[in-house]
Formats: C-alpha cells, sequence, structure tokens
C-alpha cells in the first residue's frame, strides 16, 4: 500500500499536477548539495593534507552526503579545486553567495557567481 501511494504521489509531482515552485527547490537543493560537497572537500583537506583527487577519495560520509556524486562536478587544480553544482532538485540550480562564502576555501576559479558579482551587472 505504501509503494502504491509513493509512487501515485511521485506521478503527480513529476506530471505538474502539484503546483510547487520548481525553480525555489530547485535552487534549495542544489544550494544543500553545494555546501555538503564543500565542507566534505574541506575536511578532506584539514585530515589528509590535500584536497582529494575525486570525490570517490572522500571517506566517512553519510548515506545523505553521496548525493554529491551526482549533483556536483569536482576537479582538483594545483593547491586548490574547481566546484560546479550540476543538479538540484530536478535541474540545474541558479546559485550565488556573497564573497564570505569562500573565505579560506581552496576553491579557484569559482563558478557560482557571488552575490556582489551579480548587482554589478
Amino acid at each position: 500500500m505504501k509503494k502504491i501511494i509513493s509512487t501515485v504521489l511521485l506521478t503527480l509531482l513529476f506530471t505538474g499536477c502539484f503546483d510547487f515552485p520548481k525553480e525555489e527547490m530547485n535552487n534549495m537543493f542544489g544550494d544543500q548539495h553545494f555546501k555538503t560537497a564543500v565542507a566534505l572537500i574541506e575536511l578532506h583537506k584539514i585530515r589528509y593534507g590535500a584536497y582529494p583527487e575525486t570525490v570517490d577519495e572522500i571517506k566517512f560520509t553519510g548515506d545523505w552526503d553521496k548525493i554529491i556524486y551526482s549533483s556536483v562536478s569536482y576537479e582538483k587544480k594545483g593547491d586548490g579545486y574547481t566546484l560546479i553544482p550540476t543538479r538540484g532538485f530536478i535541474g540545474k540550480p541558479n546559485l550565488s553567495y556573497p564573497d564570505e562564502f569562500y573565505q579560506g576555501l581552496g576553491m579557484q576559479n569559482r563558478l557560482v557567481k557571488s552575490k556582489n558579482e551579480e548587482k554589478v551587472k
């Protein structure tokens, strides 16, 4: 019975019968996945002294943390890394953060616009 109810709800959700803010949910999930990836990558650096070659190298992840494998694109670059959000709830999120968010991170070539950069344009 639970399986039937779940199937019906998912069908309604993905066929558009529920009117939910898709872009907002996409950004909300994308933000969570992106920040989870940053935290895990930076923790790896603290533990092992270097950023991981791939996200698969990250140890001690929880079940929910594994979502980063399909929601971000990570590439080690020298002493840092690039990180691109690739999936939120349904599609690619549109994220922005204040410059302060990047302080102390090894993220190079930021590909997520900062809120300050958006205001200039």
